[in-house]
């Protein structure tokens, strides 16, 4: 379904709009660590037995390393969850913005805004190409 140019221009200017009302924002994700203290009366060291945690961190890449935070309270975990909600929200509303561009790009009509060197046909050069 191909829609309107108008239309478009309008949808474009929404995702812009929505894209300056964001809140704070985060990549990553929360991921619960579990691990072994390594005492040997602990309840860790036996065979089955779980371990410790999970304890809840925040992982996310920057300049290509990951980056680990804890969250120590529930409220932590809160802050970070709306936050990385917020950040997928950007993606969403970049890509969507990014396809409705393209649909814009595809459906403007060309606009002859050439110079009048630029209009000029090129020279030829009378020269043959050698054959190899």
């Amino acid at each position: 379904m191909t829609q309107s140019l108008p239309r478009l221009e309008s949808r474009r200017s929404e995702l812009l709009l929505a894209l300056a009302h964001l809140n704070d924002m985060r990549p990553g994700s929360i991921v619960g660590a579990v691990w072994r203290c390594g005492k040997p009366n602990c309840h860790c060291a036996q065979a089955k037995d779980p371990g410790h945690g999970p304890k809840l961190r925040l992982t996310y890449k920057t300049r290509g390393k990951t980056v680990t935070e804890a969250l120590p309270s529930p409220a932590a975990v809160r802050k970070a969850e709306q936050q990385i909600a917020e950040f997928r929200k950007y993606q969403q509303l970049c890509q969507e913005l990014v396809e409705v561009s393209e649909r814009i790009c595809r459906q403007r009509p060309l606009e002859d805004s050439l110079t009048p060197e630029e209009k000029k046909p090129r020279n030829r050069s009378n020269r043959k190409s050698r054959a190899k």
